[in-house]
């Protein structure tokens, strides 16, 4: 070999002698030797050695250590999915399939990996204003100290006037592989989405429905609108509901528009009490004159009626006195002194009646006795003795 030197120096660098290299002796300084990969093999065997029992030191012992070593490689790939959340198995990165709640089984890392979201949590995002950072809040409350975000809420209606709007969209996932894969921002699209249907639906209303009887129809139209446009982008996003929290004129006017408001108010209160008074008296003053319209028209028919029956009496007494001249002449004659009579208290009696009773005004008597009571005394009946009539007038009584 040509570094050999037969003087015992072994190699130019050598410490063999003083006379071996440039640098000769022993104390020049001396170049790192390189390692030996056989060494280094060998002490790496006989480490892992000492931890294995006796049998496994040859390939036999690596192979069943790498055995080992594949199972459980083979064995991270299994995986649980709770009952709130959907598994999304990624094959190198790209998505594979969707795997239900449960213990499920993935090839391990770095093959496939799995994502598990939660599809079922309710989520909640603000417009308009923002949350205490941590606080715990239910998601359809809206928190006392919020902080307001003027360029969010500040909206024109439809009638041009400015009205301040916070409200909270309430989403969940739909399908996990388009709510991972096919939008990069979720809330911020669901935010973005909402706060425009929103604009639009104001820019329709006038600012009185607004503020009162249009809200829940200004929910609808939003929640709508916003899961169009979500379901438009594929986002696997489903809107739940769409709530107003705060409806209100700027706070720079807020008074101003209160006075409106009141007065607004007092106009309809003094509206509605003239329609109520209006409904009342109208009805009234026409069931007035119907009635009025009624009663004349009863009594013109009860008159024609009487009218026209007095004719026709007069007629039929007319054709049956035209038919018995003399018998119908006596009998109107008998009517007529019945009917006199009937009506008068003179009584007439004939003095050639005998044993007649003596007559005792029963009438007069009670009433002449209430008379007496209240004023200045009592009176008594008088017995009026009437002469004895004669035969002659018994018999033209009891013929009458």
């Amino acid at each position: 070999m040509p570094w050999t030197n037969n003087s015992g120096g072994g190699s130019p660098w050598g410490g063999g002698g003083r006379q071996g290299g440039p640098w000769g002796g022993g104390g020049g300084p001396q170049l790192p030797q390189a390692p030996n990969l056989d060494e280094l093999l060998r002490k790496g065997q006989d480490f892992v050695r000492r931890f294995l029992p006796r049998g496994f030191g040859g390939g036999k012992g690596l192979a069943i250590i790498g055995v080992i070593l594949v199972g459980i490689w083979l064995l991270s790939g299994f995986y649980r999915v709770q009952p709130d959340e959907q598994g999304i198995v990624l094959r190198f990165g790209a998505f594979n399939r969707i795997t239900a709640p449960g213990l499920n089984y993935a090839l391990p890392a770095p093959i496939e990996s799995v994502l598990t979201p939660r599809v079922t949590r309710i989520n909640r995002i603000e417009v308009g204003f923002r949350s205490p950072e941590g606080a715990n809040i239910p998601v359809t409350a809206r928190p006392v100290q919020s902080r307001d975000i003027i360029e969010e809420s500040m909206m024109l209606t439809g009638d041009e006037n400015i009205i301040d709007i916070d409200f909270s969209v309430l989403w969940r996932i739909s399908n996990a592989a388009e709510y991972l894969f096919n939008i990069r921002n979720p809330e911020q699209t669901v935010k973005s989405a909402a706060e425009s249907v929103m604009r639009e639906a104001i820019g329709r209303t006038p600012i009185q429905p607004a503020l009162t009887e249009a809200r829940a129809q200004i929910e609808q139209a939003v929640r709508t609108g916003t899961q169009a446009i979500l379901d438009q982008y594929g986002a696997g996003i489903e809107v739940t509901q769409v709530q107003l929290q705060k409806v209100d004129p700027p706070p720079a006017v807020i008074d101003a528009f209160r006075d409106v408001q009141r007065a607004n108010a007092d106009r309809e209160r003094l509206r509605n009490e003239a329609e109520a008074f209006r409904n009342d008296i109208i009805p009234r003053a026409r069931g007035e004159a119907e009635r009025l319209v009624q009663e004349a028209q009863g009594e013109r028919e009860g008159r024609i009626a009487r009218a026209n029956g007095e004719a026709q009496r007069f007629v039929s007494v007319l054709t049956a006195y035209s038919e018995a001249r003399d018998i119908t002449r006596l009998r109107l004659y008998l009517e007529t002194m019945e009917e006199v009579l009937r009506q008068s208290p003179t009584i007439v009696v004939d003095d050639k009646v005998q044993n007649v009773v003596p007559f005792l005004p029963l009438n007069e008597l009670n009433r002449g006795a209430r008379q007496a009571n209240t004023g200045a005394g009592s009176a008594g009946g008088t017995v009026v003795d009437r002469p004895q009539p004669t035969p002659s007038a018994r018999a033209s009584g009891a013929s009458r």
